[in-house]
């Protein structure tokens, strides 16, 4: 089934990886050049993105590199102009941007509060804000908002600000796909569940709370949690993008797509 974004240009918000292997949005970028797209990388971190622009051409693709916070309105602007400017527009917009930062609402500090509600949360809606009336003129796009199982669940582990913020992305995932979809601008989530990624591994607290610390051992402790036995990988996230962002889920808007290996059916 290959070309399944033939002829379509694909902005991949958060295509680089916090470090080494591959995180979601990462394979997601290459997997959509893979399947025909030009790719328009955008990370905060400009030699993560330009690393995966690297793989991309390496392979025979196309693809761009962009510098972007996205918590800045301006910059988020300027980079969907010069997406547009590259390419010509935009047809799928991947929103991969996400940070963990461990505490309850009584211990979390309010800077914190503030910090992950812009990276998780505000991200979303300035690029959908900015990306929407480019599809709009194109006649229609997919939008891919990556969620988690922690928008719907209590995982274990008490970080209040990711629990809120995904669970704010998945209700304006709905709502905009209601709002745009007779413009055909279908709007959909993927709710990953216990990866093993790059982001998960330098996660702040993470480790601490899981295994005191022990990356390995919270690897074991994860994937004993799933009902197949082990945690799942950014190429499980960027399938299901794929899959959102192609085609074949024409009919498919404001869904919450659920990559967990079962956890989520458990009761403990």
């Amino acid at each position: 089934m290959a070309g399944r974004l033939a002829d379509k240009v694909a902005l991949v918000v958060g295509a680089g990886s916090i470090g080494p292997g591959w995180g979601n949005g990462k394979a997601a970028a290459v997997l959509f050049a893979r399947e025909g797209a030009k790719v328009v990388c955008a990370d905060i971190n400009e030699a993560a993105a330009e690393e995966t622009r690297s793989i991309i051409e390496g392979e025979g693709g196309s693809a761009i590199a962009l510098k972007c916070d996205v918590t800045n309105s301006a910059e988020v602007k300027a980079m969907v102009a010069r997406a547009v400017d590259a390419y010509g527009t935009i047809n799928v917009l991947d929103n991969n941007v996400g940070i963990a930062e461990v505490g309850g609402v009584v211990e979390l500090p309010e800077d914190e509060w503030d910090k992950v509600n812009a990276v998780n949360l505000k991200s979303v809606f300035l690029a959908m804000k900015y990306v929407i009336p480019v599809m709009q003129k194109a006649g229609g796009g997919s939008i891919v908002n990556i969620s988690s199982i922690a928008s719907i669940r209590y995982t274990g582990v008490p970080y209040a600000t990711y629990y809120a913020t995904k669970a704010a992305v998945n209700h304006l995932t709905r709502t905009t796909a209601v709002q745009y979809a007779s413009e055909h601008i279908r709007v959909n989530a993927v709710l990953p569940g216990l990866m093993k990624t790059p982001m998960v591994e330098k996660a702040a607290g993470l480790a601490d709370a899981y295994a005191e610390g022990d990356v390995e051992e919270m690897w074991r402790v994860r994937d004993a949690q799933v009902p197949m036995g082990h945690m799942g990988d950014a190429w499980d996230v960027a399938n299901a993008a794929l899959f959102l962002a192609s085609d074949e889920a024409k009919y498919v808007t404001g869904i919450e797509l659920v990559v967990d290996g079962g956890i989520t059916l458990k009761y403990s």
